[in-house]
């Protein structure tokens, strides 16, 4: 059998069967040191798809930067088939800076497909996609939630396209979103190119998520399991059950007045339509507004910074066509994660209470996709 092509990668060459790590140089900071988007590359020796792995395109959202690193350790890559593009870090400017934004104070995640003499983020969405992103066939796209906002694990996803609903099922997350295409976001460009593709949202900027990490990793791997990229678990046996569940569509409750909120429901809770999920309250005390549930759903992402202003978002809420199945794949992923939580000593983790307890669509900021 003739042995398959070598992978190029700017100026690099890697051959079958072998894995290296390429610089794509970006700039420099005005102290004139180098800038490089390192991409690890990991050219199998059969043929199959190119899987592009991306974290950090919002620089201070941490927790795809570690899902990488743990997937490039993975012993089962020596029997990959196809080819492995992982890039940890995209925003390598804001990761630095611990901040969402490039230097030029915009959203990389808004800037795609880029322009080659544009801003700087446009420059470097340019770079990345003709250098990376068009190389791939398939890409799972790594974010969490923005400053003070978690995110359960979850999938978005445009669905219209069978190949990225095989993908987003796969992955198993316990949600699905059916999220329409942001603007200049690279799900959007990568979709227009015909390239399936799924967003991987779970935990909150700069901070590490165990539950967030461990579901996105075994979650790539069961999309590469998918691809047959590497090989099943599963052989001779049917079709693994559905773990995941579709939202129809999702709404932001938002706060009423300013002032100090004081939670009542939690990621993950099912709520009733009219539910009060928190209380806004002046420092006095003398004034209380509650934030009621506009529908009935799961909460899916929260606010965690009790200082809010009028108009702010506070609570994700998706809708389900079958809200009791999605509360049983609710129920099942937490106890799978119930261990977990407590090697990691994770008391305070947003979901380690009753996530079926009952307590007494417009986007937010933090749509990353």
């Amino acid at each position: 059998m003739a042995r398959r092509a070598a992978f190029r990668l700017g100026d690099e060459r890697i051959p079958a069967g072998e894995r290296l790590q390429v610089e794509v140089p970006i700039g420099r900071l005005y102290t004139q040191t180098p800038l490089q988007i390192p991409v690890e590359v990991i050219h199998g020796r059969r043929p199959g798809p190119t899987l592009l792995v991306c974290g950090a395109i919002h620089g201070d959202e941490i927790n795809g930067v570690e899902i990488a690193r743990r997937l490039l350790r993975t012993t089962g890559l020596k029997r990959l088939r196809g080819t492995l593009l992982v890039v940890p870090i995209v925003n390598v400017f804001g990761f630095l800076h611990q901040s969402r934004y490039m230097p030029d104070r915009r959203d990389l995640n808004r800037c795609f497909p880029g322009s080659e003499k544009g801003s700087l983020a446009g420059r470097i969405a340019y770079l990345f996609r003709t250098q990376v992103l068009d190389k791939a066939t398939h890409v799972i796209d790594l974010h969490t939630g923005a400053n003070h906002r978690f995110n359960l694990p979850q999938i978005r996803a445009e669905l219209r396209n069978p190949a990225t609903a095989d993908m987003a099922e796969s992955f198993a997350a316990p949600i699905v979103l059916n999220a329409t295409l942001r603007e200049g976001s690279l799900r959007a460009c990568a979709d227009a190119a015909g390239t399936p593709v799924i967003t991987y949202e779970a935990g909150e900027a700069l901070r590490f998520d165990e539950v967030a990490i461990n579901t996105g990793v075994r979650g790539t791997l069961r999309v590469m399991r998918m691809l047959e990229m590497l090989p099943s678990r599963r052989r001779g046996r049917h079709k693994p059950r559905k773990r995941a569940e579709v939202a129809s569509t999702s709404t932001w409750m938002r706060a009423e007045t300013d002032g100090i909120m004081r939670p009542v429901a939690g990621i993950g809770h099912r709520v009733r339509e009219g539910q009060r999920l928190a209380v806004v309250a002046d420092p006095f005390g003398r004034v209380e507004s509650p934030v009621l549930s506009s529908v009935a759903g799961i909460i899916i992402g929260m606010n965690n910074l009790p200082m809010v202003n009028e108009g702010e978002a506070l609570y994700h809420v998706a809708r389900f066509d079958e809200l009791d199945e999605a509360m049983k794949t609710m129920d099942a992923f937490r106890d799978r994660y119930k261990p977990l939580q407590g090697e990691e000593r994770m008391a305070d983790h947003p979901w380690d209470n009753d996530l079926g307890q009952d307590n007494n669509s417009d986007n937010s900021d933090d749509e990353n996709s």
